[in-house]
C-alpha cells in the first residue's frame, strides 16, 4: 500500500466507525429501556427484532467495511496505476532528456575532437609550409651566396686578366711607339733630304704643270658652252615645232559640238615610245629608317654603277605634251566659292576648292569634268537637284554600322567556310589572269571587249613594267600592280592552294606566329582577307562576296550604279591638308565614318578604279611630302612629318586591327600620262613602306594605288607642287562587313 493509500485508511476508517456507531449506540438503549416497560411476549419479540436489527446492522456494517475495503483497494490500485504511470511517464522524460543531454555532450565533444584535429592538421600544414619555406628561402640565399662568390672570382680572374693584358698592351704600345718615332725620325730625315733635292726640280715640272691645265680647262669650258648653246637651240626648235604640230593637230581634230552633245576628251594614244617596256627594277620599295633615304625603286644603273635619276627613268612629269583640256568657265566669285565649301548641302553645283584654280573637291566631278566639261557639270547639277528632295531628310550616317545599315547581313560561317575550305597544295607562286594580254603575231595588243549590262569596255595592254602594268580601259589609263611581294617581305614561310571555281588561298607566316590568309579569284582581286594571331584571334580585313566570279576587273565600274553625289558636310570636315592644320586630331578624323550610306561591301579592286565609291570616305592630303618633279623619294626630313598621321592610324589600328586605308599616288600633269600612272603608283607604294618600315603599319592593312595625273588638286598642265602628292583615306566600311548586334 503506498503512502497515501495507508493515510486515507488511517484516518477515514475511524471516522466512519464513529459515524456508523453512534446512532446505533443510542438506538440500543432506547430499545433496551423500552424492553424493560414491555411484557415478556413483547419483550421477546422486542429482543428478537432488536437481534435482527442488531444482525442487520452488524450486515450492513460488515457489507459497508467490505465495500470500503473494496473501494479503498480499488482506489488504492488506481492510484498505484496513476503513479506508476507518472513514475513511467517521468521516468521515459527523464530518459529522453538524459539521451538528448548524451547525444548533446557527444556532438560537443566530436566538434571539439574535429575542431583541434583540424587546428592540428593546419599547426602541421603550416608548420610544413614554413619548414619550406625557410628551405626555399635558405637554398635561395644559399644560391645567390653562390652567385656573388662566383661572379665576385670571375670579376677578380676578369680583372686580373684584364690589368694582365693591359700590361701586354701598354708594353707592346710602348715598344711600337718607341719603334715608330724612330722610324718617323728617320724617314721625316730622309724625306727632308729627298725633299730639299726634289723641290728644285719639282717647281719647274709642277709650273710646266699648271699652264697646261689650265689651258685644258679653258678649252673644256668653252667646249661646253658651245655644245649647250647649240642643245638649247636644238631643243627650243623642236619645242616649237612640236608646238607647231600639235596646235595644227588640235585644230583638224578639234570636235564640232552641237548643243546636247558632248565633246570626246579622252586620254591621247600612247606613242611607240610610251609603249616600249621599262628595265625591270626591285620588286620591293626598299625601307626607310633614320637617317637614310629611301631608293628609287625600278631605277636602272648607270654606267658606272650609280642608279638614273627618276626623271631620267621614267620621263614622268619631265617632259611637257599637248592635252586636250576640256574648258571649265566658272562664274563664282572667290568668296561664294568658300561660302559653299563652308556648306556644300546648299547647292546642287559642283563644289571645287577654294584656291586658285582649284579642282572639283569630288574625283567622281573630276572624272566628269574631263570627260564632258562645262556640258557634264550642268548635266550632274540637273541630276543632283533632281535628288535633293528625296535627300533632304536623309542625315549623312553617324557610325559604320549606320552606313552599312541597308547592306545585306554576312553569316560568319559564311566566313569560315572560306578558310576553312580543303585545298590543293600547289609549289609554284600563281600568275593571276589579265583582262588583256599582248598577242606577237598581231604584232600588238589584244583587245578585249567585255559586255556587261549592255556596256562595252576595250582593255588593252600598255605597257608591262616589273610588278606593274598599264591597261588602257577605252579612253582612260589605269594601272595594276601585285601586292604580294610587299606582303611577303618579312614572311618566315609562305604557300599557295588551289579552290574551287579558280579561286587561289594565299597563307603568308610571318616569325611572330602571325598567318595571313588571302583568297583571290582569277584575276588577283582580294574576295576575303583574314589575319590569324599566335593567340589564333582572327581579324577580318576584306569580305567581297561579288568579287568571288570569274568576271574579269575593270570591265565596268561599280560606281556607274549610283547617282552623282552631293557632299553634305564642310569641304574642312571632308579633306585635311597636313601643312594647315598641324594640332589637327587625325584619329578623330580617320575614325569618322563614310559621309553617305554603303549599299554594300565591294571589293578592293572596286574601291581602287572607281573615284564614285572612293568618294564615300574623307581623306588626308599628305602635302607635307612635296615629291621632286619625276622623283618617287621621299626625304627622311619629310618622312618625320608623317609622324602625328601614323600615330593615329596606329590609334585606329589599336581599337580594330582590321583596318584597311586606302595610300593614293598622284603627280602633276606634266609628262606622259601612262608613264605618271607608273611614278604615281611608285610614291604611294613608298609611303606605304616608310609607314610599315619606321612607323610599324602592317602591311597587309596598307593598300596602295597610282592614280597618275587624273585627279588634279589644281586644275593646270604646267608643273605644280600641290597635284604632286599622297593621299590616305580609311575605306574598311567600303571593303568588310561591320559586325551588327544580333
Amino acid at each position: 500500500m503506498t503512502l497515501r493509500s495507508t493515510l486515507f485508511a488511517t484516518v477515514a476508517l475511524p471516522l466512519s466507525a464513529v459515524l456508523m456507531t453512534g446512532p446505533a449506540l443510542a438506538d440500543g438503549a432506547l430499545r433496551t429501556y423500552e424492553v424493560a416497560q414491555a411484557s415478556d411476549d413483547e419483550q421477546r419479540q422486542l429482543q428478537e427484532q432488536q437481534a435482527a436489527e442488531e444482525a442487520q446492522r452488524a450486515a450492513e456494517q460488515q457489507a459497508a467495511q467490505e465495500a470500503q475495503r473494496a473501494a479503498e483497494e480499488q482506489a488504492a490500485q488506481e492510484a498505484q496505476r496513476a503513479a506508476e504511470e507518472q513514475a513511467a511517464q517521468e521516468a521515459q522524460r527523464a530518459a529522453e532528456e538524459a539521451q538528448r543531454a548524451a547525444e548533446q555532450q557527444a556532438a560537443q565533444e566530436a566538434q571539439r575532437a574535429a575542431e583541434e584535429q583540424a587546428a592540428q592538421e593546419a599547426q602541421r600544414a603550416a608548420e610544413q609550409q614554413a619548414a619550406e619555406e625557410a628551405q626555399r628561402a635558405a637554398e635561395q640565399q644559399a644560391a645567390q651566396e653562390a652567385q656573388r662568390a662566383a661572379e665576385e672570382q670571375a670579376a677578380q680572374e676578369a680583372q686580373r686578366a684584364a690589368e694582365q693584358q693591359a700590361a701586354e698592351e701598354a708594353q707592346r704600345a710602348a715598344e711600337q711607339q718607341a719603334a715608330q718615332e724612330a722610324q718617323r725620325a728617320a724617314e721625316q730625315q730622309a724625306a727632308e733630304e729627298a725633299q730639299r733635292a726634289a723641290e728644285q726640280q719639282a717647281g719647274e715640272e709642277a709650273q710646266r704643270a699648271a699652264e697646261q691645265k689650265a689651258a685644258e680647262e679653258a678649252q673644256r669650258a668653252a667646249d661646253q658652252q658651245a655644245a649647250e648653246e647649240a642643245q638649247r637651240a636644238a631643243e627650243q626648235k623642236a619645242a616649237e615645232d612640236a608646238q607647231r604640230a600639235a596646235e595644227q593637230q588640235q585644230q583638224q581634230e578639234q570636235p564640232v559640238v552641237t548643243e546636247g552633245e558632248q565633246p570626246v576628251t579622252g586620254d591621247q594614244p600612247a606613242t611607240a615610245q610610251d609603249q616600249q617596256q621599262q628595265p625591270a627594277g626591285g620588286e620591293q620599295q626598299p625601307s626607310v629608317t633614320e637617317g637614310e633615304q629611301p631608293a628609287q625603286e625600278n631605277q636602272p644603273a648607270t654606267a658606272d654603277g650609280q642608279q638614273q635619276p627618276a626623271d631620267q627613268q621614267n620621263a614622268g612629269e619631265t617632259a611637257t605634251q599637248p592635252v586636250v583640256v576640256p574648258e571649265i568657265v566658272d562664274t563664282r566669285s572667290q568668296e561664294e566659292k568658300q561660302a559653299i565649301a563652308a556648306d556644300p548641302s546648299r547647292t546642287s553645283e559642283t563644289v571645287v576648292l577654294p584656291v586658285e584654280n582649284g579642282a572639283a573637291v569630288l574625283d567622281s566631278d573630276k572624272d566628269a569634268d574631263n570627260r564632258g566639261g562645262q556640258t557634264s557639270r550642268e548635266e550632274r547639277r540637273k541630276q543632283r537637284e533632281a535628288q535633293r528632295t528625296e535627300e533632304q531628310n536623309i542625315k549623312p550616317p553617324t557610325s559604320d554600322a549606320e552606313a552599312q545599315a541597308t547592306a545585306t547581313a554576312v553569316e560568319t560561317k559564311v566566313i569560315r567556310q572560306q578558310i576553312e575550305e580543303k585545298g590543293r597544295r600547289i609549289k609554284e607562286t600563281p600568275e593571276f589572269e589579265l583582262p588583256a594580254r599582248r598577242d606577237a603575231e598581231a604584232g600588238g595588243t589584244t583587245i578585249s571587249n567585255n559586255t556587261v549590262n549592255n556596256t562595252i569596255n576595250n582593255i588593252s595592254i600598255v605597257q608591262q613594267n616589273d610588278n606593274r602594268t598599264v591597261l588602257r580601259v577605252d579612253d582612260r589609263y589605269v594601272v595594276r600592280s601585285d601586292d604580294r611581294p610587299r606582303l611577303r617581305r618579312d614572311a618566315e614561310d609562305s604557300f599557295y592552294e588551289e579552290l574551287s571555281r579558280g579561286r587561289v588561298r594565299e597563307t603568308i607566316v610571318r616569325s611572330n606566329g602571325v598567318r595571313l590568309v588571302t583568297i583571290y579569284n582569277a584575276y588577283g582581286d582580294v574576295i576575303q582577307r583574314t589575319r590569324i594571331g599566335r593567340d589564333g584571334e582572327e581579324y577580318l580585313l576584306v569580305f567581297a562576296p561579288e568579287a568571288d566570279r570569274s568576271r574579269p576587273p575593270l570591265v565596268r565600274d561599280a560606281g556607274d550604279d549610283l547617282p552623282p553625289m552631293r557632299l553634305r558636310i564642310p569641304v574642312s570636315d571632308y579633306i585635311v591638308d597636313t601643312s594647315e592644320d598641324l594640332n589637327r586630331d587625325y584619329y578623330e578624323f580617320l575614325a569618322e565614318p563614310p559621309v553617305e550610306r554603303v549599299e554594300r561591301t565591294y571589293s578592293i579592286d572596286e574601291v581602287r578604279y572607281s573615284a564614285r565609291l572612293r568618294d564615300k570616305v574623307r581623306r588626308i592630303d599628305l602635302d607635307t611630302i612635296t615629291f621632286a618633279s619625276g622623283s618617287a623619294e621621299v626625304p627622311m626630313s619629310q618622312a618625320k612629318t608623317l609622324r602625328k598621321v601614323a600615330d593615329a592610324m596606329t590609334k585606329v589600328l589599336d581599337r580594330d586591327p582590321g583596318e584597311t586605308f586606302l595610300i593614293e599616288g598622284h603627280t602633276d600633269a606634266v609628262g606622259s600620262d601612262q608613264k605618271n600612272l607608273i611614278l604615281s603608283d611608285q610614291r604611294a607604294e613608298a609611303v606605304a613602306a616608310l609607314l610599315t618600315d619606321v612607323y610599324g603599319i602592317p602591311p597587309e592593312n596598307l593598300v596602295p594605288q597610282g592614280y597618275g595625273e587624273r585627279y588634279l588638286k589644281v586644275r593646270t598642265q604646267a608643273s605644280e607642287q600641290q597635284n604632286r602628292r599622297v593621299t590616305v583615306r580609311r575605306v574598311t566600311s567600303l571593303v568588310r562587313p561591320v559586325a551588327k548586334a544580333q
